[in-house]
C-alpha cells in the first residue's frame, strides 16, 4: 500500500463532505444508503495519494486504510465551532 490513485467527490446536499475512492471504481464501492443520502456526486479532484501526502483535514495513512479495506472512505464537514 504505498501509492493509490484516487478521486475524491462532493456531495451536492451537504457542504464539506466528500467520498474518496480509487480511480477508476466510481463509486460502485460505496453503499447505496450513504449514496442516497450523499446525493448527486460531484468530482472535486483526482490524484495520487501515498503516506507523506499533506491533506487538510484527514490522515493519508486512515483514508487509505479505509480505500483498501470498505473501497471507500467519507470525510465529514468539520464540527459546527458555535457546539463545541
Amino acid at each position: 500500500m504505498t501509492e493509490i490513485e484516487c478521486d475524491v467527490y462532493r456531495s451536492s446536499r451537504k457542504a464539506n463532505l466528500y467520498l474518496y475512492v480509487k480511480a477508476g471504481d466510481d463509486l460502485a464501492t460505496v453503499p447505496e444508503q450513504l449514496m442516497a443520502q450523499f446525493g448527486a456526486p460531484e468530482l472535486a479532484l483526482s490524484f495520487t495519494l501515498h503516506a507523506e501526502r499533506t491533506l487538510a483535514r484527514e490522515d493519508p495513512l486512515r483514508v487509505m486504510e479505509n480505500l483498501e479495506v470498505q473501497g471507500y472512505h467519507l470525510q465529514l464537514p468539520p464540527a459546527d465551532e458555535k457546539f463545541r
